[in-house]
């Protein structure tokens, strides 16, 4: 299965209010942020008693219901189906031991 993208907007350059352009984060930058924003949300709900298992799931759920809004289900699905060879592959363990 290749590689899926979901469509998007290319990165755009950005006036500030001085009306001089800058550059929007990259791509890279911008998951970054993402996961520090998501990783700071999951200690905050850890610290206030709510299940890891409780909170993985809902994630899961919430990622999923808000690609199947912007894509459709047809699309998502087939992202997903992808997703059981990358978990074996390792590509989600953290601190794994390479061999």
């Amino acid at each position: 299965m290749a590689d899926f993208d979901m469509p998007g907007d290319p990165s755009v350059d950005v006036i500030d209010d001085e009306g001089l352009d800058g550059l929007s984060p990259t791509e890279t930058d911008q998951r970054r942020m993402a996961l520090q924003s998501i990783l700071d949300a999951w200690d905050e709900a850890l610290s206030e008693g709510v299940d890891a298992d409780i909170l993985a799931n809902t994630a899961i759920f919430a990622a999923l219901s808000d690609m199947v809004e912007a894509y459709g289900e047809e699309p998502v699905a087939e992202m997903a189906a992808g997703l059981a060879d990358r978990v074996r592959q390792g590509e989600f363990t953290l601190n794994r031991v390479m061999n």
